[in-house]
């Protein structure tokens, strides 16, 4: 293999985009760049015009995902001295379910309209749709639908589906005036290539594409008369089948060239190879070179995403999803996630911490024997992804007195977050579906206390991925796919992939000392589960900020 050969992988997340410079024969990383988004993540008003965003709102603007092609992908080639034209190809990956309402061109509805809320993009930490997922699900379980399984029996007010209905309802006429309702994963190949195109990551677990089709008219009629025919602003039919001018196309596939256009944005050569979109969790997978069945992926950012390839299939209560070929093509790929972790203990610091920084609470919280608190939490504080499908759940904190001090609830927290991925695990494994792996990626990494809470909590060996830059990693390799540098994601990910296994290795005594905490946590977490006093105090909230 010619070793000057270069790829890049771009990961649109939360507050940024990030690109680098991957070689294809061993997936050293030789460049990066990061581009900070201008409007960040919009919660409260809309840029310029300044109105007001309801409760539980969370939008992106588009131009910031186009100024990371045009400013962090050229820097990351200049950073990592590689010559422009040895680059053979480029991969992305987004934050899922970000979604966004189009025209049939692919204009944002939001670069017409922008002082409509409804025509901007729909971040995937947007729970305003909670009411709408709340009428999907309790439909499709009378109805009996067979795909509502397939989704651990819950539609999340984050998809595509809640999201979209949100906006037929609160808004007519942009939901008429909107031809495509598209995932940011897909729109910015589009750009890229001038080709639309559906992955088959997004539309299985964030677009309800189960067997070859979407929810049927029916069922959306029922819904609302005016959802019926939804379907048509979505890709159907199988899989690399064009229906309505898209495809669905499997990860790692091609999904077109850089366009002229693009390659003036980006620096990069036109005609490079761009591989399909996929979604930032899920193709960190092949960054870790974790996927092979029974290996938890756990991607631990502002919120965490567990994904899993396994060979089988099974219902797994509260799951995000299980989608054939939805990692890795020929597998099962499961996906379960925790909404809120990274964000809960930024809100603590900038809010409760007394002017304390992370590094400092958790030093004090490091010196602490486990239990010394005196508290429990649950880690709710931006509802529950799984097991529970909850938007509308909200954090709790138990056991403070007049000498709880801010490193004890920050202790608290992190160990919150660790019993609710121990749920996550006993949920899969009870479902018949074995973890045989534990692998930690995304920015929590660096912190390594918390990584050993976690290996006390789960009572197994953390396993770490070998690379700071995971998504975008996993987009590189996927791009050396798509270029055909590899026959498949499995080789590609061998080659390029990085793992450090069993990194941090449970202590048995703080782990039986969890065990007895983790106990009270599920006793917090099926008292509030059923939702009736925090959604009562959550009504209460908006009626008062209405």
């Amino acid at each position: 293999m010619n070793a000057n050969r270069y790829v890049v992988g771009v990961d649109f997340g939360t507050l940024s985009g990030r690109a680098v410079v991957v070689r294809v024969s061993d997936g050293a990383e030789l460049g990066s760049a990061v581009h900070e988004y201008a409007h960040r993540v919009i919660e409260h008003s809309l840029p310029d015009s300044g109105r007001k965003l309801g409760p539980d709102w969370a939008l992106q603007s588009p131009q910031d995902w186009l100024d990371v092609l045009r400013i962090a992908v050229p820097a990351a080639v200049t950073a990592a001295g590689v010559a422009p034209e040895e680059v053979i190809g480029i991969g992305t990956d987004f934050t899922a379910c970000t979604v966004l309402p189009t025209t049939a061109a692919g204009t944002p509805l939001c670069f017409e309209t922008p002082d409509e809320p409804h025509a901007w993009p729909k971040l995937w930490k947007h729970h305003a749709a909670q009411p709408h997922a709340g009428r999907i699900n309790e439909l499709a379980a009378r109805r009996g639908e067979s795909w509502l399984p397939r989704y651990g029996g819950k539609i999340s007010s984050e998809w595509e589906f809640a999201k979209a209905l949100q906006v037929l309802e609160e808004a007519p006429e942009v939901y008429a005036r909107a031809e495509r309702w598209i995932e940011a994963a897909d729109w910015i190949i589009w750009q890229l290539t001038g080709v639309e195109s559906r992955n088959i990551c997004t539309a299985g677990y964030k677009g309800i594409f189960q067997d070859g089709g979407y929810p049927s008219e029916e069922f959306l009629a029922e819904l609302n008369p005016g959802f019926a025919g939804f379907a048509g602003k979505l890709a159907t039919g199988e899989v690399g089948e064009k229906v309505n001018g898209a495809t669905l196309a499997p990860l790692g596939g091609l999904a077109g060239r850089l366009t002229a256009r693009a390659a003036q944005w980006t620096g990069l050569p036109e005609g490079a190879a761009v591989a399909v979109g996929n979604v930032d969790a899920h193709v960190t997978a092949a960054a870790a070179d974790a996927v092979r069945p029974g290996q938890m992926v756990a991607i631990m950012g502002t919120s965490t995403c567990h994904i899993m390839p396994s060979d089988q299939l099974a219902e797994v209560p509260g799951m995000c999803g299980v989608v054939r070929d939805g990692i890795v093509p020929g597998l099962w790929g499961y996906e379960a996630g925790q909404s809120a972790v990274g964000d809960i203990f930024a809100w603590f610091v900038d809010n409760l911490g007394a002017g304390l920084s992370h590094e400092r609470l958790t030093e004090l919280a490091e010196k602490q024997a486990v239990g010394e608190h005196g508290l429990v939490a649950l880690d709710w504080f931006g509802g529950n992804r799984s097991v529970l499908v909850d938007h509308n759940l909200s954090g709790v904190i138990v056991g403070q007195t007049l000498a709880t001090r801010p490193e004890d609830v920050y202790r608290a927290l992190i160990e919150s977050t660790a019993y609710g991925a121990r749920m996550i695990v006993e949920t899969f494994e009870k479902s018949g579906v074995p973890v045989q792996e534990f692998v930690v990626a995304g920015g929590l990494l660096k912190n390594r206390f918390l990584m050993q809470v976690y290996a006390d909590v789960l009572r197994r060996p953390l396993s770490v991925i070998g690379s700071d830059q995971g998504p975008a990693l996993g987009s590189a390799i996927h791009a050396a796919v798509a270029a055909g540098a590899y026959p498949g994601i499995e080789e590609a990910a061998a080659a390029m992939g990085k793992r450090a296994e069993a990194a941090y290795v449970p202590d048995e005594a703080r782990a039986d000392a969890y065990d007895r905490l983790y106990a009270e946590y599920r006793k917090l977490h099926d008292f509030f589960g059923d939702g009736k006093m925090l959604h009562t105090l959550r009504a209460i909230r908006n009626e008062a900020r209405s």
